[in-house]
């Protein structure tokens, strides 16, 4: 027993040395293209790529000793090479249950498909799926639970449903008290505040709280602004632990190491989600199967008007995409990072969706059911087709923006970018 504890130990040792030289898994600076001084940067610290010299590693570790512990994980759950799972495991915690968000465990089904709940093959734990008709996990699937491991890459949207799946593991785990404990990491579009406010009449997976699309915060602060807000049932009763980031701050924009879901494949895409998202509401098609996901927009029909042409085929996060083997005509909203971080400033732009929504030959179509759940309510559609400008809409937003922007603040965990 002690040799086998001894051998554990040299494992971990080592495993914290290479995160410390390699700083494998952490956040990446994006290089600033003007020439300025040179400044002594510490990179991000995720909650979860922690060390024994910092103080938040004793933070969580010794609170899952001799715990029957269950995590809320995917591919993105990482210490340098190693997964959350196996690092805990590595270290003798009682692993019990995995639950899974949308995408799957490994990061790879198509955005809407079903996630299939199984036993994993090395470990033999159960791996349960939070998306599909089993969102929340039930009084079943809690049993013999002790805490809940939240830890997962967020992009900051609203209707990525990440934070949907956060918000009913964490009802779950007050309604059957059980403690909670969130491993934060950065906010990849932590660095602004925009869109409209969602209405509640409109309330879906995809979009559950009063937030615009941009809601500047990280999991952790917006774990904690749903409990003291009370925005879910029994909130007074969660038992939260957030392990924060260090080295981090909402202005701080970097590169996301492992691509949060199979069609944000680059930080392009990721800065351009925001705005390009709401694509997914109309007949246009976002590029899923290109290697250009969320960075393109186009349909078959607008071949007289747009020049840039793509074809989306059959591929792994895209087994159907929309138009499939077919030529698209439309636009690149950016080439790179700098570029589409110039065109948005710090917005939702509505300016690509305007002009495919006016350059379409049957306007009375081009809006699908779904764009009310992703705008968050039935305005901005309306606002679009009676020819609106996005100066004018954008306006409609601030009242509701104000508001929120208020209660955000009481939550932060780290410096605003204000």
């Amino acid at each position: 027993m002690r040799c086998r504890a001894l051998g554990v130990f040299f494992r971990f040792i080592c495993l914290c040395v290479l995160i410390s030289i390699t700083g494998i898994g952490r956040a990446q600076v994006v290089p600033n293209q003007k020439k300025t001084p040179v400044k002594k940067y510490k990179p991000p610290i995720y909650g979860i790529d922690v060390t024994p010299a910092d103080v938040n590693f004793e933070d969580y570790l010794y609170v899952l000793r001799d715990k029957r512990v269950a995590l809320v994980m995917n591919q993105t759950s990482r210490i340098g090479y190693a997964s959350l799972l196996d690092t805990l495991l590595s270290l003798n915690i009682n692993v019990k249950k995995i639950f899974v968000p949308e995408h799957g465990f490994r990061g790879i089904v198509d955005a809407g498909s079903k996630v299939e709940s199984y036993d994993d093959s090395t470990t033999g734990i159960p791996v349960i799926s939070l998306y599909g008709d089993n969102k929340k996990p039930t009084e079943a699937q809690l049993k013999n639970i002790d805490v809940m491991v939240y830890d997962l890459q967020d992009v900051g949207v609203r209707f990525f449903t990440y934070i949907s799946t956060l918000e009913y593991t964490m009802e779950a785990c007050a309604e059957n008290n059980i403690d909670y404990m969130i491993l934060d990491r950065p906010n990849p579009n932590g660095f602004y505040v925009d869109g409209p406010v969602l209405d509640p009449s409109v309330k879906s997976i995809v979009g559950m709280q009063r937030i615009p699309i941009v809601y500047g915060m990280t999991a952790g602060e917006y774990g904690k602004m749903l409990v003291g807000e009370h925005l879910f049932h029994n909130a007074e009763k969660a038992r939260l632990r957030v392990v924060r980031c260090h080295n981090y701050e909402h202005k701080t924009k970097y590169r996301l190491s492992i691509p949060p879901s199979p069609n944000l494949k680059s930080m392009t895409a990721v800065y351009a989600y925001p705005s390009m998202c709401l694509f997914e509401g109309t007949q246009v098609s976002v590029g899923r199967g290109t290697y250009l996901p969320f960075q393109i927009w186009g349909h078959p029909d607008y071949a007289n008007v747009f020049k840039y042409t793509f074809i989306p085929r059959s591929t792994v996060g895209a087994k159907n995409p929309l138009y499939q083997d077919k030529t698209c005509y439309g636009e690149m909203v950016g080439a790179n990072e700098d570029d589409v971080l110039k065109k948005i400033n710090n917005k939702v732009r509505l300016n690509w969706l305007i002009k495919a929504y006016t350059a379409f030959r049957f306007q009375d179509k081009f809006f699908n059911a779904f764009f009310v759940k992703l705008a968050g309510s039935t305005q901005l559609e309306q606002q679009i087709r009676t020819g609106v400008s996005e100066a004018d809409i954008r306006k409609t937003w601030e009242p509701d923006l104000k508001a929120f922007k208020q209660i955000r603040k009481k939550y932060l965990l780290y410096r605003d970018f204000e």
